[in-house]
């Protein structure tokens, strides 16, 4: 017997969750190599400028609906832009440069802890036993891999990274909450966009203009690749999962992300983890897997899927 078209299309979401993992971990090691060389509001303006110029042209191509019809719907994309992308955006820049690359991986995913909790009363999401488990794993590996920066100098970078996770907790629930009648790849677009402009106006005032050259190449290629796949490419598939599932099975189920991106700073980057590291991260990739391989359970409130 064929599998149903909403099994298939949680089916589908789940492996969207694979690879927008996968392409937010890499990009972690992406942007602090190019922050290495390139200042934080000039690196992002390089990102969300690419990002933005990616995601209009793939629409263009495919011949996507990009207008936003209604006044509202306009006015819900920019608060949303405002909290999924571009706090993110410059959050995590100033973070990385205050911490280590993968401590900011790891603490920015505690949003999954806030989205559960904005969900319930916003969305009415109840916590089921696979999300309260999820959850509580999330939780207590998050708890081990924040403990060795207390009374430390990472103070700055560890509430940057924390900022950055209840923003982008906030930012998914509104989405989900708003209902924008729109084409996924235009949601994306039109929220990377609002990231950008308001990034170029913090460029303008603090830096002045762009600082992208002279830079070693690497930081330039590390530059593009944080804007294509861990902007533009990540941003169309997270937006799309987020319309295909509940708010707090997509949070959690991209817990494996900063996994991905500490294996990464570990080779790239030379960080080496702590035990408290280790354990920290077995928590998060068995929460992340409670929600991965688990059977879909939709409360009411999910968006549905437009065929």
């Amino acid at each position: 017997m064929p599998p149903s078209p909403q099994h298939a299309a949680d089916t589908t979401a789940r492996l969207l969750l694979v690879g927008v993992s996968l392409a937010w971990g890499l990009s972690w090691v992406a942007m602090k190599i190019a922050l290495d060389e390139i200042p934080p509001f000039s690196m992002r303006t390089g990102t969300s400028g690419l990002a933005t110029i990616t995601l209009f042209a793939l629409a263009f191509v495919q011949h996507r609906r990009v207008r936003i019809p209604t006044t509202a719907a306009r006015v819900h994309l920019v608060v949303a832009g405002i909290l999924n992308v571009a706090c993110f955006t410059l959050f995590t820049a100033f973070a990385q440069l205050a911490t280590a690359t993968s401590r900011v991986a790891v603490l920015t995913y505690t949003m999954p802890i806030w989205a559960a909790l904005l969900a319930y009363p916003i969305l009415g999401e109840r916590l089921n036993v696979v999300r309260a488990s999820a959850l509580l794993l999330c939780a207590a590996g998050l708890a081990v891999l924040v403990y060795p920066l207390l009374g430390s100098d990472d103070l700055v970078g560890l509430a940057l990274a924390l900022a950055t996770a209840v923003t982008w907790a906030a930012g998914t629930v509104y989405l989900k909450w708003a209902r924008i009648d729109a084409d996924p790849i235009a949601i994306a677009a039109w929220q990377v966009l609002v990231a950008l402009v308001i990034t170029v106006g913090c460029l303008l005032v603090f830096e002045g203009s762009p600082h992208w050259w002279p830079v070693h190449p690497r930081s330039l290629w590390a530059l593009i690749f944080a804007g294509m796949i861990g902007s533009a490419f990540a941003y169309l598939l997270w937006f799309e999962i987020v319309r295909r599932l509940p708010a707090t099975t997509a949070s959690l189920g991209v817990l494996s992300a900063p996994a991905v991106g500490v294996i990464a700073s570990m080779l790239v980057l030379g960080e080496r983890p702590s035990i408290h590291d280790i354990i920290g991260f077995v928590l998060i990739l068995a929460a992340a897997a409670c929600v991965l391989l688990a059977p879909t359970t939709r409360s009411p409130e999910a968006v549905p899927i437009e065929q």
